[in-house]
């Protein structure tokens, strides 16, 4: 018997034990990442556009159409990151609830995952604006929101 038991690993025994690639796998949207990068940037033109007609809504809702899932798309899920956490911070504090309202659950998840992955980057983005979207997203979601967006093995960021 070796000094480092600890190490070995069990898991080589376990015919039932999968890998991470194995897990996520099932995850994978299947388009490239350069087809992703396109199809964020699109979405990002998209969003430009509905927020210099003003169409702040519309805007939310497109930018959550579509999100990048996969292991290989960090271009994508970037970009499109960028660009919904662009739109959140121009909302006022005022009107956050009731857009957070109109929102499906679905939808409401996937916000949450937004919000994580931009308090994952105090540096990049204003964690005060982010703060205060969990806040109300988590007042009218309820904690249900957390726990999907936490055992989800889909990731944004």
């Amino acid at each position: 018997m070796t000094e480092n038991w600890r190490t070995i690993d069990i898991d080589q025994y376990d015919e039932d034990a999968y890998t991470e690639d194995e897990i996520l796998a099932e995850f994978e949207s299947g388009i490239s990442p350069q087809q992703a990068s396109a199809d964020a940037q699109t979405r990002s033109t998209d969003v430009r556009n509905l927020l210099t007609k003003g169409d702040l809504n519309s805007a939310l809702l497109r930018a959550l159409e579509d999100p990048p899932y996969g292991r290989q798309l960090a271009q994508a899920k970037a970009t499109s990151t960028q660009t919904l956490l662009e739109v959140l911070n121009l909302f006022r504090a005022d009107d956050i609830a009731s857009v957070i309202s109109s929102l499906s659950i679905d939808q409401k998840d996937l916000l949450m995952k937004y919000l994580y992955a931009g308090l994952a980057k105090p540096e990049s983005y204003n964690s005060g604006v982010l703060l205060t979207w969990h806040e109300k997203l988590t007042d009218i979601a309820g904690t249900g929101c957390i726990v999907r967006v936490m055992s989800d093995k889909r990731t944004v960021f």
